[in-house]
Order: structure tokens, then C-alpha cells, then sequence
């Protein structure tokens, strides 16, 4: 390559506009900047000058780079296979175990593949419509073994692929791009897969890939919730939006591939704890591995962890402990995911163990706009006398400090939300046609942005922080950061003989009256309805939690209803008596 020999074309490169040229070994013009390579070549007046391996090259032409523009042959599963490749990397390097990935994670995608017949069966999807089988395929006798189920010991028990985790899967019978290819998809599928529907069938989604992912975190009953999982994708440190910009560069993607792989929203929790119970009933899986108190998962542990996330006395520990205990909510049973149940329900952990602390504040302080503050009066006046001894908490102390921290944190969050640019670096287009002009487009937008962004004179973007589980600290000495970690509960609680009883000795419910079997929803939320601390209360875990706050009051009412059954029991009604008539 010699960009000297190459300074008199002068032309703009079709692709980036550029004007900067070099020489290939066949002796064609390529732009430098994006690599493109264009059909002129340059005149050679003197033959003898060219050294002989150049000649070589010179007649070759260009059937390998004519090749590797064409790309690959490939289906919109492997696209998805190497997404969630890209997402297991990523929890390994959160310090996720490396069984997650290989092999719960790998053997979930292989068990989907054959039960979406996909891959591992007879006659996948992908070969239906050939009126004859492509040479050297697999027999049916190979495709025959069914994969064993989910085993505790070691996972997933599945047999063994022939690509490696990240790896390109070769699905059999695969056929030519020239048979296959859309025009209006860069994959081979691309049109079928966005077109196809079928009763029963769970299709692979980018949002399906954070499902798998939870599942196999709750296999293997990781440190890590999903409000978690879902934080960290907005973050940064799991790929999610825009993943297909790590994609091989010989898997060209265009058309209907966007709508596939392309993703402009953020994941809700709603959705994806939906849709984990959705694809893990599609996979028939058995009984999850039991959560015991010894997990990160069980609510006395979560509890723990949200109680310093918050900034909370250590002392309300017990108080939530024993809430577990009454309403029943650290069984084994209860806790443990089983998708092959009668009624296959997956616990929301984080949001069990925050509406668990809810509750707890309500026994201790009512939320009504009026004890809370007339409890803090009495912890204020004790601790101005008992200078010396640990100092009793006070809830508007506390109020006023979480407020303060909250604020900051939910704007800056804010502010990265509407500064997020949605928009790949890799541009996608509809055909290849029209490659050359979403390139310009591209290049269009990032010149404009560096322009407005040196006018408006802003602030270069902020590295990305490490990942941390938690979003509050405390233990630092910042000004007005007050921890309440070791405040004690003396001034609330009052003891009665040999046990601890709340000095608040009344309670509200949440939800007076539930909804019906046939509802959607089993309470409703409205602001209004409710005092400003409980708002309060429900927003600072809701927004920890990344969830709505209707699904965190939602939590709460059943859980009292858990607790109060007496106040929900319907009275029974005597049975009316009918008059006989007399003939």
C-alpha cells in the first residue's frame, strides 16, 4: 500500500466524504479513513516497475475482499447467541461466577434452541422449506437426544455443541446466501423471524436475553438481584442497547434486522420478571435450587442490605426478621421458583424486602403526617439530655438527609436519561443501497454534535463509574452526610414485661379492599390518597428498585394481607331462613 502513488485521485469517498486514498495490493483505490474500497484502479505505464507478488495480487482481483463485503451466511439466532455471549462476559466481570455462563446460561440457549426448533432436532425451521437437504447435514439420528433437564449439582446437562460459547453455531442443512438472502434483511431469516407467529412459541427478543440471563443468575442464586441486573444495564456494564454493534463485521445487518436487534428503550422490571416466568414455562424446567437463609435472595439478607442502603437504623433487623417470620415469607417453598408448578410464580425478591421495610416503618411510626413527627420530638428532646449515649433516631432528622441525597441522586439520573443518545455508532440502513448514504447521515449528526457541543461550551461526558451495589454511601464525611446506622430505636420502642413493644400501637392498611381474580392488578395507587411520608417512602425504594411505585404498594398490601388476615376474613353471614307457605 503506498499513499503517495495514490495523492492525485482527489475525489470524496462515497461512503465518508473523506479525501484520503491509499493503494491496495491489486492496485485499487480504498479510502483510508473508513476502508472502503472502489472499483478504480490506478494506470501503470511501466509493467516492469511491479514486482511479481503484486502481479499475483493484480490478477486475483477482488474475490476476497468482494467476499468479506458480502459477509456471512447467518441466522437472527446467532445473532441473539452472540448478545447474550456479550451479557455473560459482562456478569463475569461484575464478579459473577464463571458457572453462569458455561454452563447454566449456554445449556438454557441450547435447550431453547430445540424447543423453539431452532437447532438440536430433526427438521429445524431453518430447513423446512428446502426441497432437499443441503450435502454433508446431519442425519435425524444425530438431532435425536433430547436435553436433559436442569440439574442442581452441575446446571444444565445438555450435550455438547459444536461452537464454542462465542462461536458462530452451525445450524444444519445451512444454506447459500444466494438461495435464502432478503433483499430487506442483512440475515438470511431476518423477514421470516419478524413475520412468523405461532401459539405457544416464545420468540427471542433482546429483552428475552436479560430473562435468560435472570434465570440463570437464580439457578445459580448469585449476589445479584434484578433490579440490580437492570441497573447495571443502564449503566453501561451489561451490553443491552445498541449490542449489535460488537457483532463480527461479516455479519452485515440491515432491514429487518433493525426492528430485531435494535432497541430504544430501557428494560422495566415488570417486563422482564414477566417474561422470565414466560420463557422458563416455555423451557419446561424443574424446581430452581431452594433459597435458603444462607442466600443472598432471602428477604433477612435483603432486608440487611436495603436497611444500609437507605440509612437506616441496624437495630430495625430484627423488627423486619421477625415480619418475615409472622407473615411467612422466609419458607423455603415459598421462595423457590418452580416453572413446572401448578401456579408458576417467581418471587420478587428486592421488592418483597423493600416492601418488608415498609411495613416496618409503618409499625414504628404510623406514616400518617402526624406520629412520625411526634416520635421525633421525643427522640429530639432525649438526645439534646443524653449527649454521651448513642443518640435515638430521629425520623426527621433522617427524613431531611435521605430527602437531600435522594434529590441529588434522581436528578443526576434524570439528566443522564434525557443525554442518553439512542442512536448507534454503527449506522443501519434498509438495504444496501442505501449503506453509503446512512454512512453520510452518521457522519452528519456526529459533526453537528461536536459543533453545538463547543458552542454551548459543555462539560466533556463523565467517565463511566465502576460498578458498586450500592447507589448511597454513608460512611463518608461529607458535608451533612449523617449516618443513622448505629441510632437506636429506645425513644419507639417501650418495654412491657419481657418484650419490646412499638410506643405506636396503631396501624392503616395499605389496600382496604383488593381487586378481582380477573384483574390484571391487585390494588391500585393514587398519590393523594395516601400521606406525604409514605409517598416519600414509596418513591426512595422505588426509585432504588428502578420499578413503578404502584408495584412496590402493590408488595405492601400483600404482604399485609399476609400479616392482618383476621381484618380481611369476609364475616360470615347466617344463612336466611325461608318461610314455609301454608296451603
Amino acid at each position: 500500500m503506498d499513499r503517495e502513488e495514490a495523492k492525485e485521485l482527489r475525489e470524496r469517498c462515497t461512503q465518508c466524504a473523506a479525501v484520503s486514498w491509499g493503494l491496495t495490493d491489486e492496485g485499487k483505490y480504498y479510502c483510508t479513513s473508513c476502508h472502503n474500497v472502489t472499483d478504480r484502479s490506478k494506470e501503470v505505464l511501466n509493467i516492469e516497475a511491479i514486482p511479481n507478488a503484486k502481479k499475483q495480487a493484480i490478477n486475483r482481483g477482488l474475490k476476497v475482499r468482494k467476499k468479506h463485503e458480502r459477509g456471512w451466511d447467518w441466522y437472527v439466532c446467532e445473532g441473539f447467541q452472540h448478545i447474550l455471549c456479550q451479557q455473560a462476559e459482562a456478569l463475569k466481570a461484575l464478579g459473577v461466577g464463571p458457572e453462569v455462563k458455561s454452563p447454566v446460561l449456554h445449556n438454557l440457549w441450547k435447550r431453547y434452541l430445540q424447543k423453539s426448533q431452532q437447532a438440536y432436532c430433526e427438521n429445524p425451521v431453518h430447513t423446512r422449506k428446502r426441497k432437499a437437504a443441503a450435502p454433508g447435514s446431519p442425519s435425524a439420528s444425530d438431532w435425536e437426544s433430547e436435553p436433559a433437564l436442569l440439574s442442581e449439582a452441575s446446571g444444565p446437562s445438555l450435550g455438547d455443541s459444536g461452537a464454542d460459547g462465542c462461536g458462530r453455531p452451525s445450524p444444519p442443512g445451512r444454506a447459500s446466501q444466494s438461495e435464502m438472502a432478503s433483499v430487506c434483511s442483512g440475515s438470511l431469516d431476518g423477514v421470516e423471524y419478524s413475520l412468523h407467529k405461532e401459539k405457544g412459541l416464545v420468540k427471542m427478543t433482546v429483552p428475552a436475553t436479560l430473562a435468560l440471563c435472570g434465570l440463570a443468575l437464580l439457578w445459580q442464586r448469585e449476589a445479584l438481584a434484578l433490579s440490580d441486573l437492570l441497573r447495571f444495564v443502564e449503566e453501561g456494564h451489561i451490553p443491552y442497547v445498541n449490542a449489535f454493534e460488537h457483532f463480527p463485521e461479516e455479519m452485515k445487518l440491515y432491514g429487518r434486522d433493525k426492528g430485531i436487534f435494535a432497541i430504544e428503550a430501557w428494560p422495566s422490571y415488570e417486563d422482564i420478571h414477566r417474561k422470565m416466568i414466560e420463557v422458563a414455562t416455555f423451557l419446561d424446567l424443574p424446581r430452581f435450587p431452594a433459597i435458603t437463609e444462607d442466600c443472598y435472595l432471602h428477604p433477612n439478607i435483603l432486608c440487611r442490605k436495603y436497611l444500609m442502603e437507605v440509612n437506616l437504623p441496624d437495630e430495625m433487623h430484627d423488627l423486619t426478621r421477625q415480619v418475615v417470620q409472622m407473615a411467612g415469607l422466609g419458607e423455603a417453598d415459598i421462595l423457590t421458583f418452580d416453572p413446572i408448578g401448578t401456579r408458576a410464580r417467581a418471587v420478587k425478591y428486592d421488592v418483597q424486602a423493600a416492601a418488608i421495610i415498609v411495613v416496618v416503618l409503618k409499625l414504628l411510626f404510623l406514616l400518617d403526617d402526624h406520629v412520625e413527627w411526634s416520635l421525633s420530638e421525643i427522640a429530639e428532646t432525649y438526645n439534646q439530655e443524653n449527649r454521651e449515649d448513642k443518640p435515638c433516631f430521629d425520623f426527621r432528622k433522617w427524613y431531611h438527609v435521605m430527602k437531600k441525597s435522594f434529590d441529588e441522586k434522581k436528578q443526576k439520573w434524570e439528566e443522564a436519561r434525557a443525554k442518553f443518545v439512542w442512536k448507534s455508532e454503527k449506522p443501519l440502513y434498509h438495504s444496501p443501497i442505501d449503506r453509503s448514504v446512512a454512512h453520510k447521515r452518521r457522519e452528519m449528526v456526529v459533526n453537528l454534535q461536536k459543533q453545538f457541543s463547543t458552542l454551548a461550551d459543555s462539560a466533556p461526558t463523565a467517565a463511566k463509574h465502576s460498578p458498586s451495589s450500592f447507589q448511597f454511601r454513608w460512611a463518608g464525611e461529607g458535608p451533612g452526610a449523617v449516618c443513622f446506622h448505629g441510632h437506636r430505636l429506645r425513644g419507639i420502642l417501650c418495654r412491657k414485661g419481657r418484650s419490646l413493644r412499638t410506643r405506636n400501637s396503631l396501624y392503616w392498611l395499605s389496600t382496604q379492599r383488593f381487586c378481582r381474580s380477573y384483574c390484571k392488578h391487585v390494588t391500585t395507587y393514587e398519590e393523594s390518597n395516601f400521606s406525604l411520608s409514605y409517598q416519600f417512602i414509596i418513591n426512595l425504594f422505588s426509585f432504588l428498585l428502578r420499578i413503578k411505585t404502584y408495584f412496590l404498594h402493590e408488595e405492601v398490601s400483600l404482604i399485609e394481607k399476609r400479616l392482618f388476615k383476621t381484618k380481611y376474613s369476609k364475616p360470615k353471614t347466617k344463612p336466611s331462613r325461608s318461610r314455609k307457605v301454608r296451603k
